[in-house]
């Protein structure tokens, strides 16, 4: 089986060096094309204006000044285009989870999603940590049980254009309560916010902020699961289609002059 790897955080990133442990447990043929620097929030997004640049960083290992999107197109259609196309795409592991609305952000699901658009299963992974965690993330949860879902994964047929998103809860490898699969939860409001400072020059410049805190949910979304401590695995489809709305926008155009 050959897999190919990718990330948001970057080519140096630590959660990189864990997918890389994960894939190993799973096939010796591992190749990796990740984002040069940090690209965190990129989601699905192109690189269309500039030219990308990609380093070589061994045989196996391309680090490409791009987004995860971009990474996967060059994997994929380029580095991997004589040796022939990876039957799995793993993006993570991220540093933080990728519940909620994240997933609309995320640079580590938009790898998943790119993957899942060239018709490859793809998975993503997440490593969520707290306010003590935040500096050291318990990345021995993902490098212990991230196989295993893995495989459970592979097991089974899913269909095409849907995608994987799993989440490892911020606990110790052993004080997992259990793995579960979810629905895409919904925090209580958009925390996002606006830091408005001024330079030296006295000209202002903004940095988006957001405040991490918990939002009410309830049993079986992804946030619940995290909450928890289980390890939660979503479905997640590339058809935005809400099949329901689409009906009643039926019904309105049929009934317009």
């Amino acid at each position: 089986m050959r897999i190919l790897l990718t990330n948001d955080d970057g080519i140096d990133a630590p959660g990189l060096a864990v997918l890389r442990s994960i894939a190993a447990e799973l096939s010796s043929d591992v190749w990796v094309v990740a984002p040069e620097t940090n690209k965190s929030g990129a989601g699905h997004s192109l690189s269309l204006h500039e030219p990308l640049r990609m380093r070589k960083v061994d045989n196996r290992t391309f680090a490409v000044r791009g987004t995860p999107t971009d990474s996967v197109i060059m994997g994929v259609r380029h580095v991997l285009k004589d040796v022939g196309r990876p039957d799995l795409v793993l993006s993570g592991v991220n540093r933080g989870a990728n519940l909620a609305e994240d997933v609309t952000y995320s640079g580590t699901i938009a790898g998943a999603f790119e993957g899942t658009t060239i018709g490859i299963r793809s998975i993503a992974l997440s490593q969520a940590f707290g306010i003590e965690s935040r500096d050291r993330p318990q990345w021995d949860t993902a490098a212990t049980h991230g196989a295993t879902i893995i495989q459970a994964l592979l097991d089974f047929d899913w269909p095409p254009g849907i995608l994987m998103n799993v989440n490892f809860p911020d606990t110790a490898p052993d004080a997992v309560k259990g793995k579960v699969a979810t629905r895409q939860g919904k925090r209580d409001l958009n925390l996002l916010g606006v830091d408005a400072r001024r330079d030296p020059w006295s000209e202002e410049y903004y940095w988006l902020s957001f405040e991490r805190r918990r939002s009410v949910t309830t049993e079986g979304s992804d946030l619940w699961a995290i909450y928890n401590g289980f390890i939660s695995v979503t479905a997640l489809s590339m058809n935005l289609t809400d099949t329901a709305a689409n009906a009643d926008v039926a019904a309105a155009l049929a009934a317009s002059r």
